[in-house]
C-alpha cells in the first residue's frame, strides 16, 4: 500500500463517559474510495469531523494528505473538501448565487471560477437549473449543488458525511457516477453511509458499531471472512421460526431478510438437520453466501455473545 492519504493512530473522542469513537486506527490509500459503515450513533459523523479539523481528538492522531490535522489545520482544509449531512445552501439563492458565494469563500475568482464552474454545472448534469433557486431544487440536486460547492477549491480529498441520506434511488446511482468521475481524476474519497449497496460501491469498508471499528477490508473479504456458517431458511410462519430458531443452542443470530430468515451458526455448534427438526413446521433450509448486511449483523451479534 503506498503512504496512506489519510492516518489514523488510536484515535479517540469522549464526551463525558460517552466514547463516541475509540482507538480508531485507519488508513486510506491515494485514489480510494472507502466507506463506513454503521447504524446511527456508530461513530461516524465524529470520525469524519475529527478528520477535517472540526472537532478536537480526545486522544491519538490524525494525518490528512501528510498533515498532522492538530497542527496544521490551515494546510488541511487547503487539500480537504467535506459535505456535511445538511450542507449549508442557501434557498433564497439560485445555483449559480450559491456556487459563487462559496467560490468567493474559498478565493476563486475570475476566469478560474467560471471555467471551475462551467464543469462542475456539466459534470452534475445542473446546467439547465443555474437560474433556479436552491429551495426550489429536489433532494438529489441539491446533493449535487453541495457536492458541486465542495469541489470549488480543488480538494485532493473529499470526506462525505452520509450524502444521499433521503435521496431517491435514481439520484443516489447518479451521485455515484459523479463520485466515480472524482475518482478517476486523482480524488480520494471517504464517505460514511448507512446504505449498504453504497457500500457494495467502495474498494474498502469500514464497519463500525458503538464507537469501535470491528473490521475492515474489501466488501468480497468481509464477506469471505467470517468463519461462521450461513443459512437461508424459508417457511410459512416467520415470526414463530424466529422464536425457535434464536431459542436453539449454537445460533448466533437469526434475522429476517427479504422473504428468507438468515441465520448464522457458531462453529460445530449445531446442524441445519437439527435446526429443521427444531422448526415444526415445513421449511427449507440451505446454505447461503452473506451480504454485507449479514457479515455486519454476525459480527455485532458476536461481540455480544463474547
Amino acid at each position: 500500500m503506498p503512504e496512506p492519504i489519510i492516518l489514523t493512530e488510536n484515535l479517540t473522542k469522549r464526551f463525558g463517559a460517552l466514547a463516541a469513537v475509540e482507538r480508531l486506527n485507519l488508513a486510506v490509500a491515494p485514489g480510494e474510495v472507502v466507506g463506513l459503515l454503521g447504524p446511527d450513533g456508530a461513530g461516524k459523523t465524529t470520525t469524519l469531523r475529527m478528520m477535517c479539523g472540526l472537532v478536537d481528538p480526545t486522544e491519538g492522531t490524525v494525518r490528512v494528505a501528510g498533515y498532522d490535522v492538530s497542527r496544521h489545520i490551515n494546510e488541511v482544509r487547503d487539500r480537504i473538501g467535506y459535505m456535511a449531512q445538511r450542507f449549508g445552501l442557501y434557498g433564497d439563492l439560485t445555483v449559480e448565487e450559491n456556487m459563487f458565494f462559496y467560490a468567493d469563500l474559498f478565493g476563486v475568482s475570475g476566469k478560474e471560477r467560471d471555467a471551475l464552474m462551467a464543469k462542475l454545472l456539466g459534470m452534475t448534469r445542473m446546467e439547465e437549473f443555474r437560474k433556479r433557486p436552491a429551495a426550489k431544487l429536489s433532494g438529489g440536486m441539491k446533493q449535487k449543488l453541495a457536492l458541486g460547492c465542495t469541489l470549488l477549491h480543488h480538494p485532493r480529498i473529499l470526506f462525505l458525511d452520509e450524502p444521499t441520506n433521503g435521496v431517491d434511488p435514481v439520484s443516489r446511482r447518479d451521485f455515484w457516477a459523479i463520485l466515480y468521475q472524482l475518482v478517476k481524476e486523482g480524488m480520494t474519497v471517504l464517505v460514511s453511509t448507512a446504505y449498504l449497496d453504497e457500500a457494495e460501491r467502495c474498494d474498502r469498508v469500514g464497519l463500525m458499531d458503538h464507537g469501535r471499528l470491528i473490521a475492515s477490508g474489501t466488501p468480497a473479504a468481509l464477506k469471505e471472512s467470517l468463519d461462521t456458517e450461513c443459512l437461508a431458511v424459508h417457511c410459512a410462519d416467520q415470526r414463530s421460526a424466529l422464536a425457535a430458531l434464536r431459542a436453539q443452542p449454537g445460533v448466533l443470530s437469526a434475522d429476517r431478510a427479504g422473504a428468507a430468515l438468515h441465520v448464522f451458526l457458531a462453529p460445530g455448534a449445531t446442524t441445519a438437520e437439527k435446526l429443521k427438526g427444531a422448526l415444526q413446521q415445513e421449511c427449507t433450509i440451505a446454505p447461503v453466501t452473506p451480504s454485507l448486511e449479514d457479515v455486519f449483523i454476525a459480527l455485532i451479534r458476536k461481540q455480544e455473545h463474547a
